[in-house]
């Protein structure tokens, strides 16, 4: 392999959320963090490359996006998710959730009902409670080990006043992979009460075979018309902290109405070292990701066996995408807030609690495994024990 996703980095102390605020959420700093969803692999060289070059011209004015930004965009869906897409589509957003939160802005009005899956990304409940809008779950079923949307309580759940639906797609914290029958069905559904689909591709990248990533707006013309899409290298390529993003709206009235959002909230311009982030990632960033991938699959198996042989107490939600497991801890039998501590002080590691993910949550934490292996085995090695000392 080209790349040595082994090497370990010390970030501390480089303002990361992930190292340097664990103390203030979770009362100690003597834990090992794989919480936060950005990977501890240094971002790849052709992106820094990129940066530098750009730092080297030593005025950081106002930037303005070159047609090779959106050239670089729209190779990247093209190649790698099979979306061809127009260039007048793309707006922009400094990240996925401001770009979920325009959207929101864009094709809602205070008051009117937005539907959520739950167990989900928790920015959602914010961004829905933050903008004057209202909040209706549709909690997904867990059968056999696997997350699936339920589809006749979906409908249920649709009044009048229900105008879009935030979509989660791969899904964070479950890690389903949505197939095409499925985002078809969801498709008939937003059609037959005419909802907007505003859907969060964050980890479109972060696929394991078999499974396949089918954005849903690509599936056919009228699910292109009623679906906001937001995307970003940011959690492919280790660069959330360059807050770029892009916003795929194929709907002129709704791609009017986010950038008339975009503009009176003065968020459209951008970082000057994201754009050229963006591009780099983008045109250079295949085969990178393709041995990242590999890595995190070997993680993902190494994980899987050792839970399997040493603690059968947990069950791990197979991941189909993402780097993020979502462990089932029940059958310790604590209630949440127990759970919690024993994380935090009896194993001494740093997850995020099931129920920030709303209805579906409990009993479950969440688990970053993009990491190098050597930390990957810390982690689940002081959990082990931890357990173990629970079972005398």
């Amino acid at each position: 392999m080209q790349y040595n996703f082994d090497e370990i980095i010390d970030r501390t102390n480089t303002g990361s959320v992930k190292y340097d605020y664990t103390e203030k959420v979770f009362g100690t700093n003597d834990v090992l963090p794989m919480w936060v969803a950005d990977m501890d692999f240094k971002t790849p060289d052709f992106v820094v490359e990129a940066v530098k070059k750009r730092a080297e011209h030593e005025i950081y004015g106002y930037p303005v996006k070159p047609d090779s930004f959106y050239n670089s965009v729209k190779k990247w869906l093209a190649e790698r998710h099979d979306w061809d897409i127009s260039t007048e589509w793309l707006s922009f957003s400094p990240g996925v959730v401001p770009g979920i939160a325009t959207s929101v802005l864009a094709v809602t009005q205070p008051g009117d009902k937005i539907i959520i899956q739950s167990p989900v990304y928790f920015p959602f409940y914010e961004v829905v409670e933050g903008t004057g809008r209202e909040y209706v779950v549709n909690e997904l079923k867990l059968d056999n080990g696997k997350y699936y949307i339920d589809f006749p309580a979906l409908e249920e759940a649709i009044t009048p006043d229900v105008k879009a639906i935030l979509f989660c797609s791969p899904h964070n914290p479950v890690g389903r992979v949505w197939t095409e029958e499925e985002l078809k069905e969801l498709g008939r559904i937003t059609k037959k009460y005419d909802i907007t689909i505003i859907s969060d591709d964050i980890h479109a990248d972060f696929i394991y075979p078999p499974n396949k990533h089918i954005p849903i707006a690509s599936i056919n013309d009228d699910l292109a018309e009623r679906t906001i899409t937001t995307i970003t290298p940011s959690k492919t390529f280790n660069i959330a902290g360059l807050s770029t993003s892009v916003v795929v709206i194929p709907n002129m009235e709704k791609r009017n109405a986010y950038n008339e959002q975009l503009k009176t909230l003065h968020l459209g311009m951008g970082n000057i070292f994201g754009i050229a982030a963006l591009e780099a990632a983008y045109t250079n960033g295949a085969p990178w990701l393709d041995e990242l991938m590999h890595y995190l699959s070997g993680n993902l198996e190494w994980m899987n066996q050792y839970f399997e042989s040493n603690l059968p107490e947990l069950k791990i939600i197979q991941p189909e995408a993402t780097y993020l497991a979502w462990i089932d801890f029940s059958a310790l039998g604590l209630g949440d807030e127990e759970l919690k501590q024993f994380v935090t002080n009896e194993a001494k590691i740093a997850l995020n609690p099931g129920i920030m993910f709303g209805k579906g949550g409990e009993g479950f934490m969440r688990l970053n495994f993009a990491c190098p292996r050597e930390i990957l085995k810390k982690g689940v090695y002081r959990l082990e024990n931890a357990v173990r000392e629970k079972r005398k």
